[in-house]
């Protein structure tokens, strides 16, 4: 399977949101799904990110990111999603998409990379620390919703 991997683009959001609401799906949480295409395309300038493309020049994958201040480290990363289709899985495409967040990251000078993982998700975490991420339980999530 040849798969290549690129900088997300504008023309790629309906197909992306797709995706979007496929992971929702996957972490049984699509009812907190309040984005959109149109909304992506309105909040495009903070839209950074690759996709996965297969021979069909369907989007099987994709990685969003951006840039990030952590005040104990300085200049960083964060990987929101990363998602590959279940059909595509195995294949070797979650890693080409999380090496193009890497790359990308140093590239940009970036002292780290920083993502969360569900507790739940077992092959991801062992996925993630094949990478040599470090996985903690020191942290939980807060979330404040402004939009209601």
């Amino acid at each position: 399977m040849n798969i290549t991997i690129r900088r997300i683009q504008e023309s790629d959001y309906q197909h992306l949101f797709s995706l979007i609401m496929e992971l929702a799906v996957f972490e049984k949480q699509p009812e907190k799904v309040t984005n959109s295409a149109e909304l992506m395309r309105i909040e495009k300038n903070y839209i950074n990110g690759f996709v996965a493309v297969n021979n069909d020049n369907e989007i099987v994958g994709y990685a969003t990111c951006f840039f990030a201040y952590f005040t104990w480290i300085g200049k960083s990363l964060y990987m929101d999603d990363l998602y590959v289709k279940q059909a595509f899985r195995s294949n070797g495409i979650g890693s080409k998409l999380i090496n193009s967040v890497i790359d990308f990251a140093k590239k940009e000078n970036c002292k780290k990379v920083r993502w969360q993982v569900s507790k739940w998700n077992t092959p991801a975490i062992e996925f993630y620390k094949s990478l040599g991420a470090i996985i903690d339980d020191v942290e939980s999530n807060c979330d404040l919703m402004l939009n209601k």
